[in-house]
């Protein structure tokens, strides 16, 4: 589940961004993280990268994509679809997450159907 590289060359990094995040929907960014849940046992995690890896390879690109593939995990933790964990511990999807994180299963995955 590859979108297509955006090269950096002659614009400036916000554009750059706003042109990632428009390639990258946050319905892609959704099946992104159930595909790579689904390959995982029950009890696994994945961590935001990966998905902002599995769905661009260039490394600026990836690293533009973090902040979109956070937010659809708030949205997914929200529905209880996932958990956001750090440390070990689940976080409640709308406080303050600062740090690195994971996802894994939430109470409400077996009823999760991505867009």
């Amino acid at each position: 589940m590859r979108v297509g590289s955006i090269r950096r060359t002659h614009i400036g990094t916000n554009v750059y961004k706003a042109l990632i995040d428009m390639t990258c929907s946050k319905a892609v960014i959704s099946r992104c993280i159930r595909e790579l849940l689904e390959v995982r046992t029950a009890e696994a995690s994945i961590c935001p990268s990966d998905v902002a890896r599995s769905l661009e390879a260039d490394g600026a690109a990836w690293r533009a994509l973090m902040p979109a593939v956070r937010e659809v995990g708030r949205q997914l933790a929200d529905n209880g679809f996932v958990q956001i964990t750090q440390a070990g511990k689940v976080l409640a999807p709308t406080g303050e997450i600062r740090g690195p994180i994971r996802l894994r299963r939430g109470p409400n995955y077996s009823r999760w159907q991505p867009g």
